[in-house]
């Protein structure tokens, strides 16, 4: 791979202007569409080769959340695009002013694998809804699915529009290098700081989608059934390799011991086998991360689960609890299906426990107590979240995703992620007919100096 001729290429092409017109960007993602559905057994497959996900699951969280925002995109880049008027200041009337978007150039994407189709997509959408070129750097670590993505892409546009750049961190250090106008990143955050770092050389703007330890809160007023349900779904849905997940579940004491019971009576009815069969549970990676979560089954009481099938890369959904707060399940990423239950007394002693570490990308809480969840969410910073559920905040293509602090910055799906990949120039007009004030030019009187006053205080 030659990273500096594509780049070469796409820069020349960005220049002749073919990706600026709006007519231009909707083609590309009504391609991209068409593309998506053509290759979509393929992208199946690749994804159930890669990490074992349901048939379900792979459709729902990738292809169908990637259908989402494409048609959100076609439905709504028009308005996205077109120039906002403002109200200019007093002193500058009579004239107009307004703020127009334009796209920042090439792009550089580079995804994860944990969901390697939708992940890659919607920035890639993002960024065609802006008017961008974008060379697209899919993870290794899923190499079926990364290769499905390279076909579906050379498929649907041409390399100096969206090309694709296969390999490992020697490809990405080889991108890094070269000189972007956006660097999108979703992954930790030991790699995203030296993407900011390589960003930081050329000044160049950066969007991170990184990780970190979710909290899920629940009080004594929430629905605990309910709440169990919502959180073994979220928790253990692509066998917990999902940023968003619930990492650690805070329950209040008085029903703490009825939520654990509702949650093991969830995990038996949701995956009743273990090894799992055809469609029941997706596998882990690759063995480094079998050894790290298996290592994490001593750091408490094993409380449901707990088997492993390291040759299949399988690990069975396991409740921990009496976890010691400082163990290493409870100050790493979990990122599989571990979850260790803590206990507590009240959402004051909570929330202190939930701001005394690092800013989560995801906040859950689960309560019927409008003051306690008012309480929750403005006393954490975190990136999304969800009141009463888990996760499914990342489908909606109306709502930012985003981490903070070192879960990450920036945001992006439908307008926030045409605002990722835009730069924002304010313009004002006047006439040469337009009155001019005088005051404005030497000499400068203190007359002038008075009416400057009056007009702008």
């Amino acid at each position: 791979m030659n990273a500096a001729a594509i780049l070469q290429a796409q820069r020349a092409f960005f220049a002749s202007g073919a990706t600026r017109g709006l007519e231009f960007r909707l083609e590309q993602l009504r391609k991209l569409k068409r593309g998506l559905i053509k290759h979509e057994a393929a992208l199946m497959a690749a994804l159930r080769a890669d990490l074992n996900k349901p048939d379900l699951e792979a459709y729902a969280s990738e292809i169908g959340v990637t259908l989402a925002e494409v048609n959100t995109a076609i439905r709504s880049l028009r308005g996205w695009a077109r120039p906002k008027p403002v109200m200019p200041h007093i002193t500058q009337l009579p004239n107009s002013a307004w703020v127009m978007a334009e796209p920042l150039g090439v792009a550089l994407i580079i995804g994860p694998w944990n969901y390697p189709v939708v992940l890659i997509l919607a920035p890639l959408i993002a960024a065609i809804s802006a008017g961008n070129c974008a060379v697209i750097k899919p993870s290794e670590l899923a190499p079926a699915t990364s290769q499905a993505l390279a076909d579906l892409l050379a498929d649907t546009f041409e390399p100096q529009f969206v090309a694709v750049a296969q390999g490992g961190a020697d490809v990405a250090g080889e991108l890094l290098n070269l000189r972007w106008d956006k660097i999108f990143y979703t992954g930790g955050e030991r790699v995203g700081k030296i993407v900011a770092l390589a960003a930081a050389k050329n000044l160049t703007p950066v969007t991170l989608e990184l990780g970190g330890k979710s909290p899920c809160v629940v009080d004594a007023s929430a629905d605990v059934d309910m709440a169990a349900r919502r959180i073994v779904w979220g928790k253990f849905w692509n066998a917990g390799q999902t940023c968003i997940a619930p990492d650690y579940v805070l329950a209040q004491k008085s029903i703490a011991p009825a939520l654990i019971e509702a949650m093991k009576k969830q995990i038996a009815q949701f995956y009743p086998t273990f090894p799992p069969g055809g469609d029941g549970l997706a596998k882990i990676v690759n063995d480094a991360h079998v050894a790290r979560l298996r290592g994490y089954l001593a750091d408490g009481v094993v409380a449901c689960g707990g088997q492993t099938d390291p040759a299949r890369r399988f690990i069975a959904p396991t409740l921990l609890t009496q976890v010691p707060p400082d163990s290493p399940v409870m100050t790493d990423e979990i990122f599989g299906p571990i979850l260790p239950v803590l206990e507590y007394d009240t959402l004051a002693e909570a929330m202190a426990f939930v701001n005394a570490r690092p800013k989560p990308l995801a906040f859950y809480i689960f309560s019927r107590d409008s003051a306690a969840q008012k309480a929750a969410l403005e006393g954490c910073s975190f990136g999304g979240g969800c009141v009463n559920d888990t996760i499914v905040h990342f489908a909606q293509t109306n709502l930012p995703f985003g981490g903070v602090g070192s879960s990450g910055m920036g945001n992006y799906h439908g307008k926030y992620g045409f605002d990722a990949f835009s730069n924002f120039k304010g313009v004002l007009k006047k006439g040469f007919l337009s009155s001019d004030y005088l005051v404005r030019y030497p000499p400068h009187t203190s007359l002038k100096q008075k009416l400057a006053k009056l007009f702008l205080r």
